[in-house]
């Protein structure tokens, strides 16, 4: 299944301009552990975690 992504910059007064125009891109199958998100370590988490 392909994705697309389109890159935008907003600057400091809200105006928008296209950074990159939209490009079909193929998403990994499996991600290396390198790039993963750590666990989140706020209360709330941990505590659901339990």
């Amino acid at each position: 299944m392909a994705m697309t992504i389109k890159v935008y910059e907003v600057d400091r007064y809200g105006r928008t301009r296209v950074r990159r125009p939209t490009t079909e891109v193929v998403p990994v199958e499996v991600v290396e552990e390198k790039f993963a998100y750590p666990a989140c370590r706020c209360p709330r988490c941990e505590k659901a975690a339990k």
